[in-house]
């Protein structure tokens, strides 16, 4: 018995790399052969098949001559033209996690596409694509143009892609929440469908690769030299600068077709070159022309799975929600595998994005506390007395003081509460990866906390069906959805002992999941995707007296437990072994700072949403103000956090007065554009 079981186990451990590939790739064909003659046959019998395909006559035939087979089609031009894409990127940029999703290059387009929907319907469907095009290249200036000055390193380079991603899903949520009855289509488009009525997409997209092929074939050589150090390149007489910038431009061109034709699809282009490179495609020549065709036949599995699973949705469920689904576990992979040379996360004396600066005494550290208290009460002060009506900017009376401050307190209350706590999480986390980008989205519990009430919400029909239901249930949806998130990253990063780099890898995976089951939910429309809208920009809208005081109660619970951490903060980033010599459970520790990091992060999420970068921009404030000490910079970037979402929350519900912008979302475009200009500073 024991041999029996044994001998497949080796045979399938001195199988090739190849081997495992090839059989991988039969399978997926397999399977995307078996689902398309199973959703073919659904349509149509199969006597017909022929004559739907040259003379279409009957609903049913057009249907399959017009619709059905164009889209089998835009799904292998779409998987083979990120395919393309993916590898140029990660060749010239020698980033294996390159790719047009991760570089922002897709928000880019399909934000310019977005606007221009609003601005000039009618030149959306005369030049889309050049629409699509044009705001692929702006995303692709300003992320390439922050990571400029460490050389296009694949650390800046992913971190720029970030939050330029953010920084434009950030703007698209605003139009879309103010906009909904306009853009209800673009809720299904964006994330990726590939419905089809006619064959002009796919004439289109195939002009595209034709292109595209083209000047790849130009490019091969210098591209081929682009795998050599930039030293060694250069002394073969290659152009770096000119030749790097024309590679990229024709990714970018790339990419923009597919977001212009079906919306975003994500990690086709990140999945594709790995699973060419393990078919046996070592060197770029034959990989430029296997990629295509990984990702021709994963995007041709993904949709054609989701028109055989997708019951009664149908056409409503996008493709590129379900590539995520996918892609998710094989960034994972992908990240875990990568050389030191391109660790994610930064050594333990990384310094600040907004640099040293100086250290302050203990004297001017309680001025600057006790300035940044008074500012704070003076922002809610503000808050509470200071509002835009009909007639414009007034100061409330003591008064109307007694009729408002019930609907205002807990807003701001509630604000403070959350910045409070995402600015200790944020610096916790900072503190105990050496990595001045860390923040608590990145660490993936805020997106399980929000799964869990898009959960609750999907399951109790309607956003204000389950705020009805209780305050409880949605405590407890979004404290086991940060739960089972929390469950998944210790996990992952068990068999290395809680490395902080291998937290941050499974809350990168986490977050690519949560955004795929978000798109689904929000593809569903009506007023259930618009509530729920608001909610993941930062909405303080629902909050009550009761939340409001629980919120406050549980961000001093939590906070009053920081101060035991202060030795762990001091030590472990000296590294494994001088925290063992010093006494330090090197396994305790992390646990116990990793959960309060989560219990944090949940808590803030409850009020906010999960979108916001207080978290990651109120450590650097306190560095700013010259505090070094762990206490010292957990003391000054909890009221700089507060403050933050207070303003936010307050300039959020006056500035565009009777419409209103939720605090987070306020936070995001207002922190942004400062971290951008961060990283464009940073070498």
């Amino acid at each position: 018995m024991n041999t029996a079981r044994i001998a497949p186990l080796r045979l399938f451990r001195r199988l090739a790399p190849g081997g495992l590939a090839a059989l991988l790739t039969a399978a997926l064909l397999a399977a995307a052969l078996a689902l398309s003659l199973a959703n073919l046959d659904a349509l149509l019998p199969a006597a017909q098949w022929w004559r739907a395909l040259r003379a279409p006559l009957g609903i049913q035939q057009i249907v399959v001559h017009d619709s059905w087979l164009p889209r089998l089609v835009v799904s292998w031009l779409c998987g083979a033209i990120l395919g393309l894409a993916g590898t140029i990127f990660q060749q010239v940029l020698r980033n294996p996690l390159a790719e047009p999703m991760t570089l922002g290059v897709s928000a880019g387009a399909q934000l310019a596409l977005t606007v221009a929907t609003l601005a000039a319907p009618a030149l959306v469907g005369a030049a889309g694509s050049w629409i699509a095009l044009g705001g692929a290249f702006v995303a692709a200036l300003l992320v390439f143009g922050l990571a400029w000055r460490s050389g296009l390193a694949p650390v800046p380079v992913a971190v720029a892609g970030m939050v330029v991603t953010l920084y434009c899903g950030s703007i698209g949520v605003a139009l879309q929440m103010f906009y909904a009855p306009y853009l209800r289509g673009l809720f299904i488009w964006g994330g990726g469908s590939l419905v089809q009525q006619d064959w002009q997409a796919a004439t289109m997209l195939a002009t595209r690769l034709a292109i595209g092929a083209v000047v790849t074939l130009l490019l091969l050589r210098p591209m081929t030299l682009f795998g050599l150090a930039d030293a060694n390149a250069h002394s073969l007489g290659l152009p770096l600068r000119r030749m790097r910038l024309l590679a990229l431009a024709l990714a970018v061109m790339l990419s923009a077709a597919v977001v212009s034709a079906v919306g975003v699809i994500g990690f086709i282009g990140l999945a594709a070159p790995p699973l060419a490179r393990m078919a046996g495609a070592r060197r770029l020549g034959p990989r430029l022309v296997a990629a295509p065709l990984c990702g021709a036949l994963i995007l041709w599995v993904a949709d054609q799975a989701v028109q055989r699973f997708s019951g009664v949705m149908g056409d409503l469920l996008p493709t590129g929600a379900e590539t995520a689904l996918y892609g998710a576990p094989v960034m994972l992979i992908l990240l875990a595998r990568m050389q030191r040379g391109a660790r994610l996360v930064a050594s333990p004396s990384s310094p600040s994005l907004a640099g040293h600066g100086r250290h302050a005494s203990s004297a001017a550290l309680r001025w600057r506390f006790a300035a940044l208290m008074l500012a704070l009460l003076g922002a809610l002060v503000l808050s509470l007395v200071c509002a835009r009506g009909p007639q414009g900017w007034h100061l409330s009376g003591w008064n109307e003081l007694a009729h408002v401050t019930i609907w205002r307190a807990p807003r701001a209350f509630a604000a403070l509460a959350a910045g409070a706590m995402l600015a200790v999480a944020g610096t916790l986390m900072q503190r105990l990866t050496g990595n001045p980008l860390a923040s608590p989205e990145l660490l993936g519990v805020s997106a399980g906390a929000a799964l869990g009430l898009v959960v609750l919400v999907t399951g109790a029909g309607g956003f204000m069906a389950s705020i009805g239901a209780s305050h409880t249930a949605r405590l407890a949806a979004t404290s086991l959805g940060a739960l089972a998130a929390l469950l998944a990253i210790l996990a992952f990063s068990h068999r290395s002992r809680y490395a902080p780099e291998r937290v941050m890898l499974a809350g990168v995976a986490i977050g690519a999941l949560f955004q795929a089951v978000v798109a689904v939910s929000i593809a569903s429309g009506g007023e259930q995707a618009a509530a729920l809208l608001q909610w993941l920009s930062g909405s303080t809208y629902t909050i009550t007296p009761a939340d409001a005081a629980f919120a406050l109660a549980l961000c001093l619970a939590l906070c009053a437990c920081v101060p035991f951490t202060q030795r762990w903060l001091q030590i472990l980033p000296l590294g494994d072994a001088p925290a063992r010599a010093l006494g330090v459970p090197m396994r305790g520790a992390r646990l116990a700072l990793l959960a309060l990091i989560a219990l944090l992060t949940a808590a803030a999420t409850l009020i906010v949403g999960p979108l916001s970068f207080a978290g990651l921009i109120a450590p650097h404030f306190a560095r700013l103000f010259g505090a070094r000490r762990p206490l010292a910079q957990l003391a000054l970037a909890a009221p700089t956090g507060a403050l933050t979402l207070v303003l936010a929350d307050w300039l959020g519900r006056t500035l565009l007065m009777p419409r209103e912008l939720p605090a987070g979302l306020v936070a995001t475009l207002i922190g942004a554009p400062y971290l951008m200009w961060l990283l464009g500073r940073r070498r």
